[in-house]
Parts: structure tokens; C-alpha cells; sequence
């Protein structure tokens, strides 16, 4: 099954190309950031053409006053030509759309925004008045459309952030619609501000996720998975504070079942040491399927977000569950273990890969040992070397002594 955000990205290029999804579902295996990309094209071109059609209408903006105007608009348009209007309108006269949303009837405004160039709504963005903007997205969310009112939320001002935070009280529409949101840095801008602001608006949030449906529940998943590192660190911080053990495991256990266990590893591998230590501490990491999802997840993966999320629990289970997963990772393929060693690397992840190893039976270190047996003599040096900087050269004496049989 496609991961969290590449779902959003087949909802949203269905939107814009006014199609079922379904039709769409063979395009997933381009991955999130290749569907982005062409539903951006996509979108670009499709607006243009509605530009140039309504170019004309943008001609009496400056002749007929809003006053006049916008009540027979609302009156005698339906949203939808409203809608794609809008983006000529808005391309010719920025200030006079922005001046328009103040007018606007909220519920006209957002039956029109579904149809509206997304590139539109981030010049509203920068001068539209905050006060009518934050009407619209109450009304997005109200009617439960979410999948309109995240391009508000991903060209969000500091000035829009603050406004949200005052004037937007659904955190449920808040989070599904930060989901349709693609830029990891927009979602962690908005959430950084709720952090600090003195509201104590995420202690509520997460426990309306942890009370949530599963719908809820995936989709601050996907939003949390992407955000930045100190981000992921407060938001675990205060999950774990909010949540029984009980409810952590709920949690944890509803994402395995939805198959969302890339992104919840990503998650994880920021969590902060006291975090972890509750997580790795939980019944539910202990339990035969989240092993064997956690550790499915990564097999045949060069993720290091993902390697940094099992390895960084793993380290911190009891001996027989890291023991566990050390033995299902000496049944990786070769292609697999070999890349590892360049995560090691690079994601500084040999703390964690060589102890979690250091609990494996014997045999599972000698079929790790095995496939690494086959690098070139310097690299083989070099994960000894690392053996001996952790002083688990007896703990990993089985894998160190197949390493030198080919020596």
C-alpha cells in the first residue's frame, strides 16, 4: 500500500482533474514527490487556460466597484466560474482580490475556493486581511473540506499562523487538512507557533488525535512524520505526557494495521531519549506483529529516516526483543545489509545498529558477518573499528570472526 502523503497527492490531483480517485490508484509507484509535481504542472497549465478566458472579465475590475460588483456576483455567478475567475482576477489585480475576500460572503467564498488557482490562494495569502480568511477556512472546515483549506494552510503568513491559532478552533479539521499540505517546512512553521504560543493549543490537539478516528489519527501521523526534528521532539514530548500507556499502544497498534509504519519509524527516529525509553518500555513494542511490521518496513529500504526509527527503539527494548529484531535483520538480502553500512554512515546510526546486532544469536551475527564478508578490506576495517570504539568486541565476536574468514 502507498504511504500517507502519496495518498493525499492522488486525492489532490484528483480534485484538479475532477476524476476519481480510483483512476488515478496506478499512479501512486511515482511516489509523493513525483504525484506533486505533476499535479503542480498540471494545475498551471489548466489555470492558465482559465486565466485567458476570463482575461476579459479582469478588464472591469478597476472600472466597476467592488460595492457593485461583488453582491451581483454572489448573487448571479455560481462559485464555481467564480472560482476559476478568481485566478485571472487575482493574477491582474492582486489588491483588489485581496480587498474582495473581505467582502465576500464566507459560504460563497468557500464553495468558489475548490476552483480557485492554488497559486492564487498564496498571493492572498501575503496581503489578504486575516479576519475574512480565517471565515473561509471555519467555513472549509465545517463543510469537511479539508483537501481545500490545506494550500490556505501551506501558504500560511506569521501573521495568517497567529490568526489560526486565534480564530480556528477545529484542531480535527486542522490536522486533516495540514495532511493535503505537501511542504514538511510549512506544517513545521504552523506547528512551531502553536508550540509556543500561550494557548496550550497542542496539549488539546493531541488529545483530540488520541481520541480520534482513524482518519484523524493517520493524518496527524502524516503531518508529524514530516516535520523538523525539534518539532517531532515537542509533539512526542507532549503525546507521551497526554497518552496512557494504553492509549500509546492503541495508537501504535492502529498504525500497523493501516500500514503506516514508514511513517510512523520517521516519527520515532525523532523522538526524544525520554520518549523512546516510554515507547521501547510499552507491551505493544514487545509484541510478535509489531516486530515483525517494524522490521518489514525496512527490509530492502535506504530510508535512514526509517533505519533511524527501528534501530533508536530497538537499542532501548529489553535484551529478547532486540535480540528479535537483530535476528530478523540477518535475514535481510545482501543489497539491503550493504547499503545499511552507508547509513551507518552517513545517518550516524553505528551506535544503534552495532548494539541492537550485539543482542543476536551467534548465528544471526554470522549471517550479517557473511554478507559483509565480501567488502573490500577497508570497509571491513572500518566496521571492526567502529566494534571496538563501542567495546563490543566480545558481544559481536561471532560477526567479527566471519568478517575475518575471508581475510
Amino acid at each position: 500500500m502507498s504511504d500517507l502523503v502519496t495518498r493525499a497527492q492522488i486525492t489532490l490531483l484528483s480534485r484538479t482533474l475532477h476524476v476519481p480517485e480510483e483512476r488515478l490508484a496506478h499512479l501512486e509507484k511515482l511516489g509523493a514527490a513525483n504525484l506533486h509535481e505533476l499535479q503542480e504542472r498540471l494545475a498551471k497549465v489548466m489555470f492558465a487556460e482559465h486565466n485567458a478566458i476570463f482575461s476579459r472579465l479582469s478588464l472591469l475590475v478597476p472600472i466597476i466597484p467592488l460595492s457593485i460588483s461583488l453582491p451581483l456576483v454572489q448573487k448571479m455567478v455560481p462559485p464555481v466560474m467564480a472560482g476559476r475567475a478568481a485566478g485571472a482576477i487575482g493574477v491582474d489585480h492582486p489588491k483588489k482580490a485581496a480587498e474582495a475576500v473581505g467582502m465576500l460572503e464566507p459560504g460563497y467564498a468557500a464553495a468558489a475556493a475548490p476552483y480557485m488557482d492554488p497559486h492564487s490562494v498564496g498571493q492572498l495569502a501575503d496581503i489578504a486581511p486575516p479576519k475574512p480568511v480565517m471565515k473561509i477556512i471555519n467555513e472549509l472546515l465545517r463543510r469537511g473540506d479539508y483537501i481545500t483549506a490545506g494550500p490556505f494552510l501551506a501558504y500560511a503568513t506569521p501573521e495568517l499562523v497567529r490568526a489560526v491559532e486565534e480564530d480556528v478552533h477545529d484542531d480535527e479539521g486542522l490536522i486533516r487538512s495540514a495532511s493535503y499540505s505537501y511542504s514538511g517546512e510549512n506544517i513545521s512553521i504552523i506547528i512551531r507557533h502553536l508550540l509556543a504560543g500561550t494557548g496550550r493549543r497542542i496539549p488539546r490537539l493531541v488529545r483530540t488525535i488520541v481520541d480520534g478516528s482513524k482518519e484523524l489519527r493517520l493524518a496527524a501521523l502524516s503531518v508529524f512524520a514530516r516535520c523538523d526534528a525539534d518539532v517531532i521532539v515537542a509533539i512526542g514530548d507532549i503525546l507521551f505526557d497526554t497518552g496512557s500507556p494504553d492509549e500509546i499502544a492503541d495508537l501504535v497498534g492502529a498504525f500497523i494495521a493501516d500500514d503506516a509504519v514508514p511513517e510512523t519509524l520517521r516519527f520515532v527516529g525523532q523522538l526524544s531519549p525520554s520518549a523512546l525509553d516510554l515507547l521501547a518500555a510499552n507491551p505493544i513494542t514487545a509484541e510478535a506483529t509489531t516486530v515483525e511490521a517494524i522490521t518489514n518496513a525496512v527490509d530492502g529500504s535506504a530510508d535512514a529516516a526509517q533505519w533511524r526509527g527501528l534501530l533508536e527503539l530497538a537499542e532501548r527494548t529489553e535484551a529478547g526483543v532486540a535480540r528479535r529484531i537483530g535476528g530478523a535483520i540477518s535475514h535481510f538480502d545482501t543489497v539491503t545489509l550493504t547499503q545499511l553500512l552507508g547509513l551507518a554512515s552517513t545517518a550516524h546510526l553505528w551506535p544503534p545498529l552495532l548494539k541492537v546486532l550485539a543482542t543476536a544469536e551467534p548465528d544471526a551475527q554470522s549471517r550479517i558477518g557473511e554478507s559483509w564478508s565480501a567488502l573490500p578490506v577497508l570497509e571491513r576495517g572500518e566496521i571492526e573499528q567502529h566494534i571496538g570504539d563501542l567495546g563490543l568486541n566480545e558481544a559481536l565476536t561471532a560477526l567479527t570472526a566471519t568478517l575475518q574468514l575471508t581475510q
